[in-house]
């Protein structure tokens, strides 16, 4: 699958570090949310992402949103991870890609690593920004002026 800007989000669902269900459509129709595809728990580029969100988390809250996290790591390595960092938003896991074929995201580095990839989707379930880049950096910043501009 392969999804745009102005696509409806699809649905997902999913276990995060605590145990607990997630399902979008509990969501969508509430608020915002910023789903954010990453390699690898405790990876220094996707550390440095988790808590850049953590660390930007109540922007984006005042913004309405809610942040979730995917990788194909087990739901233990994803407690170990929000737990050491602090994380305050949930992490899913996505053991059998299913999440990620989903959203199309795309693999990076000569397809040997999964790709890093920001969808973030407006409180009617569309979604607004769909941002690919191997680097960190720039998802925070790219989402946060998504939902500043819905």
């Amino acid at each position: 699958m392969n999804l745009n800007e102005g696509d409806p989000a699809p649905h997902f669902s999913g276990i995060d570090q605590d145990g607990k269900n997630f399902d979008s459509k509990e969501h969508i129709g509430k608020h915002p949310l910023v789903v954010y595809f990453y390699p690898k728990d405790f990876t220094p580029g996707c550390t440095q992402e988790a808590c850049q969100f953590r660390d930007q988390y109540e922007d984006f809250k005042e913004l309405g949103a809610e942040v979730i996290g995917i990788s194909a790591d087990s739901k233990k390595s994803h407690q170990k991870f929000s737990d050491k960092h602090n994380l305050p938003f949930r992490l899913l896991s996505d053991e059998d890609k299913k999440l990620q074929k989903k959203f199309g995201v795309k693999k990076s580095v000569f397809g040997l690593l999964p790709g890093r990839e920001t969808f973030v989707i407006d409180k009617q379930g569309k979604i607004i920004l769909k941002f690919n880049d191997l680097k960190a950096s720039g998802h925070i910043r790219k989402a946060k002026k998504a939902l500043k501009l819905e």
